[in-house]
């Protein structure tokens, strides 16, 4: 008889190995969790700082500036500084030809004058008119009667008309001093002019610092040879520039998110304009793009960002559409199935595919607009292997 209870607990143990190996067996796959939370699509790129309004100081007249004793970083102040002197040369070698230039441009800075006046009332008018506005929005906010995005429209109105209003009193100032330069210039090229009028100073046309010296030598010069650059470092502005087929999506008042500048938190911006004209530049891997200047500028005070200067880089997300409390899937959990997307869902140890629509997308996250809900769990990386109905093992905790 022993060879017979042999062979029957031979067979039992090769049933048994067989129908081991049979067994479909549980692949390990990492999982995660649909989860509500905000999103926001953006348009990730570099960028610099800029300093808004920037003046180049050039010589007024033929001559021989002095050495220049500024440097970079020095403070100028408006009417007060002295940027540079220049000896002219000698009035009676001067021809009737480049006395009518001077004459000229005295005349142009008298028309640039009369130009800016009106410029600056229309800036002060709609800065006046913006600033109402705001107020007025601002009340119906808080009694309910506006929302929030009227808000916001209102706030980059007048912080826009603000700026410009900036800008056209800084022409002002630069026209008012370009007048002043010209007639001085034009009084030194004539003949019996006073000796000691001899020298002509040039004196900062406005307040800031030294950007650039260009002429620091002394040197025998031109009419129109740049001499400094003048600017202020605190009114800064963001450039980035972007892929034409993302320009078209960012609109101004869209905010930026500025990274990697040196500071420990990132700074906020706000775009203030998408300039029409594109530029093509070659990329890194040798391929010609159409690229857009975005324009923004920071919305907290000159303190935030006050280690950052002229020309400095920075890394900017320009925020095109963003939601809040939406279902959000990883981005590593979605693949495509023919013309549409889809995710594994372990649904009761076993994997079970699900097509879903997909809203924004932003990096590690995507939002679901159907075919998925807060507290689903679903396959990151899902394989090959992977397929309809296989057994799986999350390796992140016990089967499901």
């Amino acid at each position: 008889m022993r060879p017979v209870y042999f062979w029957c607990a031979l067979i039992l143990i090769a049933a048994a190995a067989v129908a081991i190996a049979a067994w479909p067996v549980r692949l390990e796959v990492e999982t995660a969790p649909v989860v509500r939370g905000p999103i926001a699509w953006t348009v990730n790129e570099d960028g610099v700082t800029r300093i808004r309004e920037r003046y180049i100081v050039s010589a007024p007249l033929a001559g021989q500036v002095q050495r220049v004793r500024l440097r970079a970083g020095d403070a100028v102040h408006a009417g007060v500084t002295p940027l540079a002197v220049i000896a002219p040369g000698d009035p009676g070698l001067l021809d009737a030809r480049a006395r009518a230039e001077a004459e000229a441009r005295v005349r142009r800075a008298e028309a640039a004058q009369r130009q800016a006046v009106p410029h600056a009332e229309r800036a002060r008018a709609e800065a006046d008119h913006a600033e109402n506005e705001l107020a007025r929005v601002r009340a119906l906010f808080e009694r309910g009667a506006a929302n929030q995005s009227e808000l916001d429209a209102a706030v980059l109105l007048a912080r826009t008309t603000a700026e410009s209003l900036q800008s056209a009193r800084f022409g002002q100032d630069i026209a008012r001093f370009e007048l002043e330069l010209a007639r001085a210039a034009l009084l030194r090229t004539r003949e019996g002019a006073p000796a000691d009028d001899a020298w002509l100073e040039i004196i900062s046309p406005v307040t800031g610092v030294v950007l650039r010296v260009m002429q620091e030598s002394a040197a025998v010069v031109q009419p129109g040879a740049p001499l400094v650059e003048i600017g202020d470092p605190a009114d800064l502005e963001v450039v980035v520039d972007v892929r034409s087929i993302d320009a078209v999506r960012i609109r101004p008042g869209a905010a930026i998110l500025v990274e990697r500048w040196g500071g420990d938190a990132p700074l906020e911006a706000r775009v203030r304009l998408v300039e029409p004209q594109a530029f093509t530049r070659i990329s890194a891997l040798g391929v010609e793009e159409q690229r857009v200047r975005v324009i923004g500028d920071f919305t907290r005070g000159p303190s935030a960002h006050e280690a950052l200067g002229d020309a400095f880089r920075i890394e900017a997300k320009i925020v095109i559409d963003s939601h809040d409390d939406v279902p959000l899937v990883p981005a590593a959990a979605l693949f495509r199935d023919g013309g549409q997307w889809a995710v594994y869902v372990v649904e009761g140890g076993r994997a079970a595919q699900r097509i879903v629509r997909i809203g924004l997308r932003g990096g590690a996250h995507a939002e679901v607009i159907e075919g998925l809900q807060a507290g689903d769990r679903v396959v990151l990386y899902p394989g090959d292997r992977l397929v309809e109905g296989a057994r799986v093992r999350p390796a992140d905790g016990p089967p499901r």
